[in-house]
């Protein structure tokens, strides 16, 4: 089925031909024509299965010959990179008509912002915590909002964003049509939508907890102090041309980082520590092939579209299944074919074995015979300490035995005061 037989907008056809959508997706293909009648809708989809564009094409064909200088579609997402990423899309659909979309997410300018919202653009893509502080400015007006999106909703409990989705809503008028896309349906968010929404249409493809079509999935049983030793092995003998490496902590993601970094690849790092503009440019140079590895937390387990990825690498075992068919949602997008590899140690196989009756299939189980698994741990370098003076020592042992349980004495509190 081609898009033009949707009903949409001959300049919205001519850009989906432009972005290269040869034809709508199964999620697409069914919730357009339910949005465009104008009824809300729940949609639950796999990742990487075009519901960024199931919602953004109809939205955008109901706003074409409305008046301009208002704000007719707030759309609500998790993070700042899925924001991007839809902000990028809408205004790629929108290349052709006179829509206006502004971004309203953490990181930037609150100023720039807040001159997009005063000036009435008729798309708001944002992140709940940085709306929230527009909204407590009295800078962002609604009263011409027709269509409240939820994007990710699932993601925003998992993130605890749904105080702040309560809040927002809250501050909304009345509108015509509220749309909720998650990639599952937990029954908080089912709970959600029964009072968001008015008498919606659901939309379901795929079974929730199955990863996308075209992901090849394997296990590597390792030792915990031999993941980085393996990971590097993989990236030296298989051809890897595009790499999500996903860990579990920030910290891990950095020291993995540099030690990739240290065997001559080009790796970008991603979590939550770093500036907007220092995530934005490990980001681009990912997407445009400068990094060969991207190491990251599961901040991108969602919003991260990059159609080139070939291998997602769980260096942890995720305790959440749904974060791991997420995390593996991010290869073989747009149809494409990737492949999947775990990193479990013996203590995480309970929670290896969870995910496999998520999924409903046991993951083929590893074992690369030119790789050292009796080597000894790499030894990490500890920073040198100083040899205290008999003094120094007296003066730490009154210190603690002066407070138990506490920092130190009163003068830690004279410094936490200043």
């Amino acid at each position: 089925m081609p898009f033009k037989a949707l009903g949409l907008h001959p300049s919205l056809v001519q850009a989906t031909r432009e972005m290269r959508y040869t034809e709508p997706t199964p999620i697409q293909a069914e919730a357009i024509p339910i949005i465009l009648s104008g009824r809300d809708l729940i949609a639950t989809a796999q990742t990487g299965t075009g519901k960024t564009a199931a919602f953004l094409l109809p939205v955008l064909n109901q706003l074409l010959g409305q008046p301009r200088g208002a704000t007719r579609a707030l759309i609500v997402t998790p993070t700042r990179e899925l924001a991007q990423q839809i902000d990028d899309v809408c205004l790629a659909l929108a290349y052709h008509t006179d829509v206006q979309v502004g971004l309203v997410v953490g990181g930037a300018s609150m100023g720039s912002q807040e001159r997009a919202i005063r000036a009435g653009v008729e798309i708001i893509v944002a992140t709940p915590g940085r709306l929230l502080d527009h909204m407590r400015l009295n800078q962002a007006r609604f009263d011409g909002l027709q269509t409240l999106i939820l994007d990710e909703a699932d993601r925003m409990l998992d993130m605890g964003f749904l105080p702040d989705i309560k809040r927002i809503v809250a501050r909304l008028p009345a509108r015509k049509q509220t749309l909720l896309f998650s990639a599952t349906m937990p029954p908080v968010i089912t709970n959600l939508a029964k009072v968001l929404l008015r008498n919606p249409r659901s939309v379901q493809i795929g079974r929730r907890s199955t990863p996308a079509v075209g992901i090849t999935q394997a296990a590597y049983p390792v030792p915990e102090s031999l993941k980085t030793a393996l990971l590097q092995h993989l990236l030296r003998h298989m051809d890897m041309p595009s790499v999500l490496v996903f860990t579990r902590t920030k910290h891990s993601a950095k020291r993995l980082t540099r030690a990739i970094a240290a065997d001559g690849f080009g790796v970008a790092e991603l979590h939550g520590n770093l500036s907007q503009g220092q995530r934005n440019r490990a980001m681009d140079g990912f997407r445009r092939g400068d990094f060969q590895v991207l190491v990251a937390t599961n901040l991108a387990s969602r919003g991260l579209d990059v159609e080139h990825i070939t291998h997602v690498i769980s260096f942890d075992v995720p305790d959440v299944p749904d974060d791991y068919v997420h995390r593996i949602g991010r290869t073989a997008r747009a149809k494409a074919e990737g492949d999947a590899f775990i990193l479990v140690s013996r203590a995480e196989e309970k929670s290896l074995a969870e995910i496999e009756r998520h999924i409903g299939q046991r993951l083929p189980r590893v074992t690369l015979p030119d790789f050292d698994y009796a080597q000894a741990a790499p030894q990490r370098d500890k920073p040198a300490r100083r040899p205290q003076s008999p003094q120094s020592r007296q003066r730490n042992a009154d210190t603690h035995t002066s407070r138990p349980g506490r920092p130190g004495n009163s003068g830690w509190r004279s410094r936490r005061r200043r």
